[in-house]
């Protein structure tokens, strides 16, 4: 074998996919929400709508654009969401009092109760995961970093 092709056996292809960083992640993605998917069918969520609860539960009492912030999602995104989970009778949507071209949203008494339904959701999603809680604190921190870097490059 002369040096040319050593050369071309180390080096990785760059196209193919399963070199690609957005492949890792966007599979790992298509895993982790088949372990959601599962969960939150007998909460009869979507992991969209998961999401937004999870705002919710942390505080109440927010407007569309907060929950999108905190989401990076846009309010074209988010109001067919929340229509959904307004129909299901989990939230309530009412414009601002202070600015009425805001809809703050809040919980429902049963959008409360299911807080306590979701609470093992996490446990279990670890379990699946067999990683222990500094391994997934560690992935957490660099997908977020990975993120931000992202975000910033545009």
């Amino acid at each position: 074998m002369n040096s040319n092709q050593n050369d071309k056996k180390a080096k990785p292809a760059p196209l193919l996919v399963n070199q690609q960083l957005c492949f890792a992640l966007y599979s790992a993605n298509l895993a982790m929400n088949k372990v959601y998917r599962q969960l939150l069918s007998q909460l009869d969520l979507t992991y969209p709508q998961y999401l937004v609860m999870l705002v919710l539960w942390a505080q109440d009492d927010l407007t569309v654009s907060e929950i999108g912030e905190q989401l990076f999602l846009d309010s074209a995104t988010l109001t067919p969401l929340l229509k959904r989970l307004e129909s299901a009778g989990l939230i309530n949507r009412q414009r601002s009092r202070q600015d009425e071209r805001q809809v703050v949203v809040t919980l429902t008494e049963q959008g409360r109760a299911l807080q306590s339904q979701a609470s093992a959701i996490p446990e279990t999603v670890q379990c699946a995961t067999a990683c222990d809680d500094a391994t997934l604190l560690a992935l957490k921190n660099e997908l977020d970093l990975l993120r931000d870097n992202l975000n910033r490059s545009r």
